[in-house]
């Protein structure tokens, strides 16, 4: 049995910038994050005393004779694409929901791509992970997804993602001295709405306008801000600066798309600030999802008791990537 652990991530800055209807035009800039949150993916061989070839497990189990028959889009195509066409058995397995803003789905198909790498004997880096995994959910699912999920959960850590024109992604890890990245962690938040979405429910209007060049500003100013971050970061000067650039990221990223944000959202990120968050912002394409808070760590109990509606989710930073651990 090969059994794959990957993280999944918190992007503080650029999203929108990594889709590649922007950055083959403009460039693009994320700056990312993961965390002690997983996809848990298992594969094994079936026994020949089975009457099937593939068997899945997530929220439904699949049961099918054939791989055009597998429903998971990930699955169906990670297996193509590894090769393999029958007698594997598929477990997942979240720490949190899917649908929810944290590059899950990424996640779960970095993870996948890993296993399956090890059931062929194969050894396989993480960058090429990440490369593989943007392939298959951008050419074989067609997913409208970005390009910064993927090399985030496989590769793990703070890192800034640098998208060029010519489609080349640069890697460039964020070193910030334990303490202070211990400090940051005390000013955040992560908080679920209770609403999970498809991000293409979401994104379709954002890209629509992407591609007729309506969005150029806000994703130009979205993109700058990750180098602002990363200089708050890894100075010395008050992290309470970064809680503002969260602020500032969060009113561009309502100017992408009207399905960004809906009232509900709006109302929780108003009662946050009102309470003492210095900003924040929600995570993923928007409508749901988690809602990242910064906040000082003498006005947390007051943001919590403002947000009592929605669950808090406890987390650590995370630098280890896509890992296999069987």
């Amino acid at each position: 049995m090969i059994i794959t652990q990957t993280p999944v991530r918190i992007s503080f800055l650029g999203g929108g910038t990594d889709y590649p209807v922007h950055f083959r035009r403009h460039g693009g800039a994320t700056l990312v994050a993961t965390i002690n949150q997983h996809t848990l993916i298992t594969v094994h061989k079936l026994t020949r005393f089975v009457d099937h070839e593939i068997r899945v497990y997530y929220s439904h189990v699949e049961v099918v004779s054939a791989l055009d028959d597998v429903r998971h889009p990930s699955a169906r195509e990670c297996l193509r694409f590894a090769g393999i066409e029958r007698g594997v058995e598929i477990h997942y397995v979240n720490d949190l929901p899917a649908r929810t803003g944290l590059g899950s789905s990424s996640s779960a198909t970095v993870g996948l791509l890993h296993a399956l790498h090890a059931l062929k004997g194969e050894v396989v880096g993480r960058t090429q992970l990440a490369a593989e995994a943007v392939y298959v959910e951008q050419e074989m699912i067609k997913e409208r997804v970005g390009c910064q999920d993927q090399y985030a959960c496989a590769l793990g850590g703070l890192i800034a993602l640098r998208f060029g024109c010519d489609g080349q992604v640069r890697i460039e890890p964020v070193i910030v001295p334990a303490g202070r990245l211990r400090a940051l962690r005390e000013r955040l938040m992560l908080l679920y709405t209770g609403v999970q979405r498809h991000a293409h429910e979401v994104v379709d209007e954002q890209l629509a306008r992407t591609v007729a060049g309506d969005n150029d500003a806000p994703l130009t100013k979205l993109a700058a801000l990750v180098d602002e971050g990363i200089r708050v970061l890894t100075g010395d000067g008050p992290l309470t600066q970064f809680g503002e650039l969260l602020d500032d990221a969060w009113h561009l990223k309502r100017k992408l798309s009207s399905r960004v944000a809906t009232g509900a959202v709006d109302d929780a990120y108003k009662r946050a600030r009102a309470a003492g968050a210095v900003g924040g912002k929600l995570l993923g394409a928007g409508g749901g999802g988690f809602l990242l808070i910064y906040v000082e760590p003498e006005r947390r109990a007051d943001v919590r008791q403002a947000l009592h509606d929605m669950h808090e989710v406890t987390f650590e930073f995370d630098a280890d990537g896509s890992t296999l651990i069987a």
